[in-house]
């Protein structure tokens, strides 16, 4: 599989990462709960990109090896970044009076997560789901 990239600026695309996240997955051999995950993954990050840098672009790759495969999910923006990463990691914490469970909700369902964020060039968030049922 190649790497498909999808810009994310509304709901509309949203909802479009959520079902190439899972057609990319399904395709991998994810169950259908592991889908499930990702696509509630690939929506946290695609709202907070929507909601605080107002776009950027999430991009979907297969990754492994023969004994192991898994999905790739690279969300990318130019938004505001993040000043304190240990904060926003924290579940309950939201400077948008939301919940504030989006990062590290996604960051629990995924198997692999990375985050790089500067205040003032943007973010990067790296999350890998891997099949274990292979």
């Amino acid at each position: 599989m190649q790497e498909i990239r999808i810009p994310i600026c509304s709901d509309t695309d949203i909802v479009a990462a959520r079902k190439l996240g899972r057609e990319m997955g399904t395709k991998l051999g994810f169950s259908s709960s592991e889908l499930t995950l990702i696509a509630t993954a690939i929506s946290e990050i695609a709202r907070n990109m929507v909601t605080y840098a107002h776009d950027g672009v999430i991009s979907f790759a297969a990754v492994g090896t023969t004994n192991k495969r898994g999905l790739l999910i690279v969300a990318e923006d130019k938004g505001p970044g993040i000043a304190d990463l240990s904060l926003a990691l924290q579940d309950g914490y939201s400077t948008s009076k939301s919940l504030g469970l989006g990062l590290p909700g996604a960051k629990r369902l995924m198997d692999e997560f990375e985050i790089d964020s500067k205040p003032g060039v943007g973010t990067v968030i790296k999350m890998i789901k891997w099949n274990r049922r292979q």
